[in-house]
């Protein structure tokens, strides 16, 4: 034993116990933290405890349950395991679970994306099982192209470890195939799993891998699951979804339960198992490819099927995760969402509800969560909207945003200041309405702990006496007080200035021919809820009765601009933008033309970049439309970015700009060209460095690297683009210009009047 990893071991005895006796705090990360500083091989001097190996549990979604029901059954097997089951996945918790445990037989821990290439040097993993990828914390994470570099990364430092993944998933895929190809591990074992058949179900419309990262074509589905997840090939260079070595067969989702049966549809030599029956009183698509995670695992470390079955029936992790409260007769159920994917499965378990509910969802932005919420607008809230007699609520620090994203999928909902609110509100509810909280990483402590504390306050005979109660008619009295689940327009009311609205009542007009707004390659630039913004933009027509069509262009379609009354440019990742790009040089000159004939368009990101004389495909400047007077270049490289809240001043609106900016490229404005806004934040910084200006108008152009989405909190911007969208439209077919009834823009106002307190404006 070294003297360097007896003085950690030291360090870290004291500091657990002054955390626990003295501060009455758990110790899951800071032990590990302060004894990988005095002994930077920890992981390495530990890995002797371990007799038989570890599994590494890595992917955007279901670590944490994956990591504690694998966990589970290995005890349940009689097998000595080591686990970090708080979730603490960096290298400091994983320290923590080794230097807290005795010897054992396996551990099973769970790892960030980012930080499994520091671990596995030293851990040397018998198993990486790898869940799957979804976009998650741009600001923090990047796009998925660098989380597959770094997963990649660790396989090559620890060429014996097997690779696990979900073959469904393409990203996973992409990463297989790259690890089977570094030097060492060419005769190293993988192992793909996946759902043989179609589960059926209705497909959302955001995915996180739509083209081949081998060849940058589209890809084509025999069936597709949820997000990118499926039967995928690429039908121009081959690479499709791998054979599966372990299949879900029979699958089977109930509102409350599910069932499969887990399969080797190509059994090794001598191999050959019937069938694995597995079953599960909770349901949801995305527990099915936890649970064949876990039965996967499991198989590999010689575990039976009954402690597999025994763990999912016994599995009550107490985590938030998945957790159902009984409380005075209610059922409530927490679960944690953290990007759209994830999100978008969620709904799917409440739309499975038919009965009236009541759904609360949590946001907030700290550090761990990510500061850019735009991928609130990537979530298809639209579902819920179709769902009879629900109420909704909307809480955490993001709350105003929260409550302005489900008013444009047509949701009313209240803002709740807390949790212990939302509790308050419940509770004057009926209690045959089931309830149902959503919240993201931060916000998940707080409302699990209100939770606990409510049930057993209600399980107290001697403390529920004083709880609140309400009778049948005063919970009718409240139903009428919360937010109506009725659907409808907002009230136009008189809100703002004079220069392009006018106070025409907003019944529809039969008569009209429809505004058209023309969605450019959603299937490609996408990155940012930049769909939001075209959501946005059509119910605001709508809602003053003026009829519009959305045409989605797609990658591989045209579009005649000469009859589009409003375009938009979203961004995308690289090879996605290189795709789109492509696409609109080749309709140059159109775009030109509808530009000079002061044709409206809003351009986000990379799509304000494309616009310019040259703009940035990964690190390299390449010719641009040239249709705005712009350039944009990268002083450093592509991990320099200018990441933040920011906060304008501009001359199309009398509140403040508001949004949020993540871009490694510089734009510079060529002389007579507008900024958007100058930045009044003391954040942010715009097109660059040096000039506190954002975006670029002309004419009638507005390019900006302003998301989350731009005109959720800005409805003067909006409003903006849609006037000059019906002066085309008269322009355009002979009839006069609809106009613009004032609307109530109470939300989207709150949520920007925060912003801007949070950004600190000037």
């Amino acid at each position: 034993m070294s003297i360097r990893f007896a003085a950690a071991q030291a360090v870290s005895s004291i500091s657990t116990w002054g955390l626990k006796h003295v501060f009455r705090r758990p110790a899951a990360n800071f032990p590990g933290k302060i004894a990988l500083y005095v002994d930077p091989r920890l992981l390495a001097n530990l890995r002797g405890k371990l007799t038989r190996g570890s599994i590494m549990v890595v992917g955007t979604n279901g670590k944490t349950t994956v990591t504690n029901l694998l966990a589970d059954v290995l005890e349940g097997s009689g097998v000595r395991v080591v686990c970090n089951r708080t979730g603490a996945n960096l290298d400091s918790g994983v320290s923590t679970a080794l230097l807290h445990a005795k010897e054992a037989d396996w551990g099973v821990f769970e790892s960030d994306e980012l930080w499994l290439k520091k671990m596995t040097p030293q851990l040397k993993p018998t198993y990486v099982l790898l869940l799957n990828l979804f976009r998650d914390q741009l600001d923090r994470c990047g796009e998925i192209d660098r989380i597959q570099d770094s997963i990649v990364e660790a396989l090559a430092a620890s060429p014996e470890t097997i690779l696990v993944f979900n073959a469904d998933d393409p990203l996973c895929a992409t990463i297989a195939k790259r690890a089977s190809e570094l030097p060492g591990r060419e005769r190293t074992r993988q192992i793909a799993f996946g759902v043989s058949e179609s589960m059926g179900l209705a497909q959302n419309t955001v995915s996180d891998a739509t083209m081949c990262q081998l060849c940058s074509s589209m890809f084509e589905y025999d069936f597709r699951q949820y997000g990118q997840l499926g039967a995928w090939h690429c039908p121009t260079c081959g690479f499709s979804r791998p054979a599966l070595d372990f299949a879900a067969q029979n699958v089977e989702l109930g509102e409350r339960e599910l069932s499969f049966d887990i399969a080797r549809p190509q059994p090794s030599a001598g191999e050959s198992a019937p069938a694995r029956p597995i079953r599960a009183a909770f349901s949801g698509a995305y527990m099915v490819y936890n649970l064949l995670a876990v039965g996967v695992a499991a198989d590999l470390v010689g575990c039976g099927n009954d402690a597999i079955q025994a763990a999912i029936e016994s599995f009550d992790p107490k985590n938030g995760r998945l957790q159902r409260y009984s409380v005075e007769g209610r059922s409530i159920l927490l679960n944690l969402a953290k990007n759209p994917t994830g999100f978008n499965q969620n709904l799917k378990i409440i739309e499975k509800d038919a009965s009236p509910k009541v759904v609360a969802f949590f946001i907030n932005d700290k550090e761990a969560d990510g500061r850019d919420i735009s991928w609130l607008w990537d979530i298809d809230f639209e579902e819920l909207s179709r769902q009879e007699g629900c109420v909704v609520f909307a809480g955490g620090i993001r709350g105003n945003d929260m409550q302005v994203r489900l008013k444009y999928a047509g949701i009313p909902s209240k803002v709740v200041k807390n949790t212990q609110e939302f509790l308050d509100e419940l509770a004057k509810l009926p209690c045959e309405m089931n309830a149902y909280a959503i919240a993201n990483y931060t916000a998940l402590p707080s409302v699990k702990s209100a939770l606990d504390a409510v049930e057993s306050e209600a399980g107290d005979p001697a403390r529920a006496d004083g709880g609140s109660s309400s009778s049948a008619d005063d919970s009718s009295s409240i139903i009428a007080a919360a937010p109506e689940p009725a659907r409808g327009a907002p009230r136009a009311v008189p809100q703002r200035s004079e220069d392009c609205l006018s106070t025409e009542s907003p019944a529809r007009d039969q008569e009209r021919t429809p505004i058209v707004i023309a969605h450019m390659f959603p299937d490609l630039l996408n990155l940012y809820g930049d769909g939001g913004n075209v959501r946005i933009l059509s119910e605001r027509l709508a809602w003053r009765g003026i009829p519009v069509q959305v045409k989605r262009v797609e990658y591989g379609e045209s579009v005649d601009l000469g009859d589009v009354d409003l375009v938009f440019l979203g961004g995308g990742p690289d090879r996605e933008q290189k795709l789109a790009s492509a696409e609109l040089m080749r309709m140059k000159d159109e775009l030109a033309a509808y530009v000079e004939e002061d044709g409206p368009a809003l351009a986000i990101c990379g799509g304000y970049q494309i616009l310019g004389k040259t703009w940035l495909l990964g690190d390299e400047e390449v010719p641009g439309l040239d249709i705005v007077g712009i350039e944009t270049r990268r002083p450093g490289t592509s991990a320099d970015r200018l990441i933040d809240n920011i906060v304008l001043s501009s001359p199309l609106a009398t509140h403040p700009v508001v949004g949020y900016e993540n871009h490694a490229g510089r734009t510079y404005l060529a002389e007579g060209v507008k900024p958007f806004g100058a930045v009044v934040s003391s954040v942010g910084h715009g097109n660059n460095d040096a000039d506190k200006a954002d975006g670029a108008l002309y004419r009638k152009v507005l390019g900006t690297y302003l998301h989350g989405p731009l005109l959720s909190k800005n409805p003067e911007i909006a409003d903006w683009l849609l006037a000059a969208a019906c002066e085309r439209h008269a322009r355009r077919t002979g009839e006069s210009a609809p106009a613009l009834a004032r609307l109530d823009d109470a939300e989207e106002l709150a949520a920007n009047a925060f912003m801007v307190d949070k950004a600190r404006a000037k």
